[in-house]
Parts: C-alpha cells; structure tokens; sequence
C-alpha cells in the first residue's frame, strides 16, 4: 500500500489518534483525506476532507460509503471508553463498547469493503490496543471490547485477501490523549504512533505493535495467564 496519492478515511478523525493519522497522511502525500466525525464542524486539520459518520449508526455508515467512493485506504480509529468495570459497570456500558468498537468497526469495514475491491483492493487499518491483549478489572467493558475486535479484525484479513485488501492491526499502549488525561503513566506521542503505523501499512505489515507496553505484553501471551496477570501467579 504506497500512501502518497492514496484516498483515505479515518473515522474519529477530529481528535485525538485520528487527527494525528488524518495530518500524517497528507504528509505523506495522500491526495485526499476524509477526516469522518459525527460533528464535521469539529475537524481541525487543513486540507482534509470533513464528512459525517456516527459509526454506531448504519444509515450514517451508509451514506459515507456512498459519498467516499475513491477511497483505497479506511483506517477504523473511531472509539469509546467508558470506564465501566468487570463487577460494577453499567451492562449499558458494556453494549456502547461493543456497538462502537466491534460493531461500529465491522459495519464500516462491510461498507467500504466494495469500495475498496473497485479502487484496486488497497488498505483497512484497525486501531486495536494493547488491551486486545489483556484486561483490566477496571476497564473491562473497553478491554473486552478491543478483544473482540481484535478477533473481528483476523476475520476481515482473510475475508478481504481475496480481493487483494490488506488489514492491519494498530497495537498499542497508554497515548497522550484526551482518553487518558487522568491517568499518571507514561504516554506516547500520538502523532508518533500515527507514523509507526502508517508506515505498517506501507510495509504490508499485518500487525503493528507501537511501544514497549504491547511488545512486553504480546511476548507473555504464550507464557500463559500467570504471565500477564501477576496477582494470579502462585508463591
């Protein structure tokens, strides 16, 4: 997937990741860039194309597919973060997280897959998390959620590669973002994590893991769950 005189959509484009993605792919030198936001009053990046999507709504999904015909790259950033917890959280909560990331992911995923196919195949980038990986008690809803999603996103890769699409999946760990404002752990630049996975997809990588956090945590995943939980592991 070459990026320079690419079409692409980044949902969520108006904040956060989405805006540092939407920025550095006109960097790049994308010829247009979709910057997709329930508000499109709310994109600030110039020279990016504003356009509506509330990804949890599928007339909206449908209407940007049908307005965003060139596109040869999609990048699923859009997403929610409840805070809801494995015991107390609201189960309303828990639906939001799944609506959004999992079926908000996979809806405009089917939207733009024909698009894609007409436009030569080109590109979808999912942005995942280190929490595909692992679960915290306290963010269960989002951990759950990115779970999925995760599987949803091994799904479409092989369900695309036919038509010659390529997915690839953004891990990564805590951002400097609104998401996370609150919390005292160490950050990573977003518009550094906007490079290393865009220059994934140009690789042809199939998975991206963006920082120490998610390296650390991929390598215990065959280690078993005592590896990756250490208040289970025995004395």
């Amino acid at each position: 997937m070459t990026l320079n005189g690419s079409v692409a959509l980044v949902t969520g484009g108006n904040r956060g990741l989405g805006d540092k993605i939407v920025r550095a792919l006109l960097e790049a030198g994308a010829s247009k860039v979709y910057a997709a936001a329930r508000d499109p009053r709310a994109v600030t990046a110039a020279g990016a194309v504003p356009i509506a999507l509330d990804i949890t709504d599928h007339a909206s999904v449908v209407a940007a597919a049908e307005q965003a015909q060139d596109v040869t790259l999609l990048v699923n950033n859009a997403g929610s973060s409840s805070g809801a917890g494995i015991l107390d959280g609201d189960l309303a909560d828990f639906r939001l997280e799944y609506e959004t990331h999992v079926l908000g992911t996979l809806d405009v995923t089917r939207a733009f897959a024909p698009v894609l196919a007409r436009n030569g195949g080109g590109a979808v980038l999912n942005v995942l998390s280190v929490l595909s990986w692992v679960s915290l008690p306290d963010a269960a809803a989002y951990s759950a959620a990115k779970s999925a999603e995760w599987s949803v996103t091994n799904a479409l890769r092989g369900a695309l590669a036919g038509q010659g699409t390529q997915v690839t999946a953004l891990h990564v760990g805590y951002m400097d973002t609104d998401m996370v404002a609150a919390l005292d752990v160490p950050k990573s630049d977003p518009a550094d994590i906007a490079r290393i996975a865009l220059e994934g997809v140009e690789k042809g990588l199939l998975e991206v893991v963006a920082d120490d956090l998610s390296r650390q945590v991929q390598s215990g995943l065959s280690a078993g769950a005592e590896a990756l939980y250490a208040q289970l592991a025995r004395g």
